[in-house]
């Protein structure tokens, strides 16, 4: 099966360097059209031009490609809406939206200041709520979309120095867990990929012998099946140094407790049984919780369901 995405309208942010520019270079070597969408600013998101996404889109069009260079500021929703208007504009359609912009304002949390913990929110989160929102009235009237988030293992598993960065890339996961829902029945749907490449943001945290193995263009392969026609849904996939692997969030099925047991103490007794993870199941949506809840304490309470 080849994996191809002709006739397909793709918007790529943060595609002037590292990871979205190879998401664009290969999305549009596969038959894409693209918007390369870049600010042109440092890792901190201070300054700005036009010149890497022209680059990208000269080195697209130079290999036989489409595509078209944009400024937009993800964090501004009506230079977003206004990227997305050229987009229709020019080519009718928006099938694809790849969040990927995205800025590193590192400290300990004892040391981050308050601006700079929420501007990082506003380009990885906000920059994401925006750009899919643009998108997804387009989507729906396709009925086709493929959005993709960029989570980070700092969000899944934590990473010191990055309460704000993590707290984003968590952000964008609930973002997607609720847009799956929301877009199921107009053929959108949504994935998170979490990367591991040798970027702009990883070259000074990553030992300088391995960072030759993180290449941006071994990640691009997942993200490009997860924009795919035959894509999964709701999936986050990490991909990094060749290495491909699915992310998932488990519950246990816990144990109920009756209501004269219901103490911290009886908790901390039961916690072995709570926490089995022999009992645990992946939820594909917040009510699952609640089911499992209530069939618990109806079985418990000898409440016929």
């Amino acid at each position: 099966m080849s994996i191809r995405f002709d006739d397909r309208v793709a918007i790529v942010t943060g595609a002037g360097n590292g990871l979205g520019k190879s998401h664009a270079l290969q999305l549009a070597a596969r038959g894409a059209k693209v918007v390369v969408n870049d600010l042109g600013g440092a890792v901190d998101g201070s300054g700005g031009s036009s010149d890497a996404a022209k680059a990208v889109v000269a080195e697209i069009e130079a290999a036989g490609g489409e595509a078209i260079a944009n400024g937009a500021n993800v964090t501004d929703m009506a230079q977003v809406e206004a990227m997305v208007a050229e987009t229709m504009a020019k080519w009718g359609r928006v099938d694809i939206l790849v969040n990927n912009a995205g800025v590193l304002r590192d400290k300990s949390f004892s040391n981050v200041e308050l601006n700079d913990f929420s501007f990082v929110l506003d380009v990885h989160l906000m920059g994401s709520v925006n750009c899919s929102k643009a998108v997804w009235g387009i989507m729906r009237e396709q009925n086709y979309g493929r959005i993709a988030m960029t989570t980070s293992s700092s969000g899944l598993y934590g990473n010191f120095g990055q309460t704000n960065y993590g707290a984003a890339k968590m952000g964008v996961i609930g973002l997607m867990n609720t847009l799956v829902i929301e877009g199921a029945k107009y053929g959108i749907k949504v994935n998170a990929l979490s990367p591991c490449a040798a970027t702009r943001m990883t070259e000074d945290i990553i030992p300088e012998n391995l960072l030759e193995l993180l290449t941006p263009e071994s990640v691009t392969p997942a993200l490009l099946y997860i924009v795919s026609d035959d894509s999964p849904n709701r999936t986050i996939i990490t991909a990094g140094a060749g290495t491909y692997a699915r992310t998932i969030v488990y519950e246990t099925g816990g144990k109920w407790l009756p209501e004269e047991d219901r103490t911290p103490e009886k908790i901390a007794e039961n916690w072995a049984e709570i926490a089995d993870p022999a009992t645990q199941a992946e939820y594909t949506s917040g009510n699952d919780q609640t089911t499992n809840m209530l069939t618990k304490a109806a079985n418990g309470l000898g409440i016929k369901i």
